[in-house]
């Protein structure tokens, strides 16, 4: 047999086994982990959807508690949203956006990673809040609606957190894809020869930074507002409760461009 000769600067070729997919840095394989994530948590604010219809489909139905509705409305509207809608173009983009550029992967492979396990633990802390009490205040979690004692559960702090969670994945993301498409594209690709998918998730990842930097600042406020004693929102402490929607609509408004 030829020896082996370890040839310096030379790939590694990736593990194999179900455990690969764990540890994998492959812009493919997070590409698929991506949508597969989506796929899930598609079918999950379906069934949240469905249970809403059905609520009503009918006059004076006692399917789901006006808590339960709330609930549920909820939880629907904050899967699509921050589960789905985003990510989903995130895990496009990891599959297609190096090989249409003529890059061997991402800017960042451990970062792309590392953005893909946030958004998955971002999901689940959402989604453990169905074992205690979910959260009920709307997936646009006005205030007072959001505040303490509005909202007395754990399940608003669940919410809090997956944004906080699935928010670093959106912007460790988009800073990814932005250092990627300038820096790595192919020589002879120049800005004129950018494929329109690179292009629309080169302005894609802009926006994710210019808007949910503040959602993650809002939300921060929120949180210190219900637990730490803050009035950021307290009108009655010297907030205002109207700020909350000016920085949840920062981010809001450009989100349907995202």
């Amino acid at each position: 047999a030829r020896p082996q000769i370890s040839v310096p600067g030379r790939v590694r070729p990736e593990p194999k086994g179900w455990t690969s997919w764990i540890t994998t840095t492959d812009h493919k394989r997070i590409g698929i982990l991506y949508l597969w994530t989506v796929a899930v948590f598609f079918v999950l604010g379906g069934v949240e959807a469905l249970l809403i219809r059905l609520q009503l489909g009918a006059p004076e139905n006692t399917l789901l508690s006006p808590e339960r509705y709330n609930e549920m409305f909820t939880m629907h509207g904050t899967t699509m949203v921050f589960l789905v809608v985003v990510p989903v173009w995130a895990g496009l983009a990891n599959y297609l956006l190096p090989l249409m550029i003529g890059a061997r992967d991402v800017a960042f492979p451990r970062l792309n990673a590392w953005s893909y396990w946030m958004f998955l633990f971002g999901g689940i802390a959402l989604y453990a809040s169905l074992f205690w009490t979910p959260p009920e205040a709307g997936w646009f979690s006005y205030v007072p609606l959001s505040s303490r004692a509005y909202s007395a559960s754990n399940g608003q702090e669940a919410w809090i957190y997956m944004v906080h969670l699935t928010g670093l994945s959106s912007i460790l993301g988009a800073i990814n894809f932005v250092a990627t498409i300038h820096n790595m594209r192919a020589p002879g690709m120049g800005w004129g020869r950018l494929p329109l998918f690179g292009w629309s998730i080169l302005i894609y990842s802009y926006l994710i930074l210019l808007a949910i930097t503040s959602l993650a600042a809002s939300v921060t406020m929120l949180l210190l507002d219900r637990n730490f004693g803050t009035s950021f929102f307290d009108p009655t402490e010297g907030g205002s409760a109207l700020s909350w929607q000016h920085l949840f609509w920062f981010f809001g408004h450009p989100e349907v461009y995202i």
